[in-house]
């Protein structure tokens, strides 16, 4: 499954996913390839229809590729759910810096986040600093 690329510029807003779709996608990224009758059981009672609707809709979104099978469709992710996490902070943080709004909120709130008290967390920004600087070298 192929992550969608740094260079395909989305809006945040278009990767948004509502609680229904949020619940199709993690068993479409836990079960692989499924029908809609496979994915109703973990998606709650719901109607037939329904599931079929909130799939169809994220076909149209991009987020499924899908073949027909007998008289049904067999549906598949586009992209991994870590692909789809990196591109929803790709696309925050290129709407972030689009708006002018500079570096300095975005980074010190990123620091103040409860995550980031963790040193193991500390230590990889470093890390990932420290090799940015290292590609922006000259030479």
């Amino acid at each position: 499954m192929l992550a969608p690329s740094r260079s395909d510029k989305v809006s945040v807003k278009s990767l948004w996913l509502g609680p229904l779709e949020a619940r199709v996608m993690d068993v479409m990224w836990e079960r692989g390839e499924s029908g809609v009758r496979e994915v109703m059981p973990y998606v709650g009672p719901l109607a037939y229809t329904t599931v079929m609707t909130t799939m169809a809709r994220l076909y149209k979104k991009g987020f499924l590729d899908r073949y027909k099978e007998g008289f049904s469709f067999v549906y598949r992710s586009r992209f991994t759910k870590e692909g789809w996490r990196r591109k929803c902070t790709e696309a925050f943080v290129d709407e972030y810096f689009s708006q002018s709004l500079g570096t300095d909120l975005l980074i010190s709130t990123l620091l103040d986040t409860d995550q980031v008290r963790d040193e193991s967390v500390l230590a990889e920004l470093e890390r990932k600093i420290r090799r940015k600087r290292k590609e922006l070298e000259p030479g």
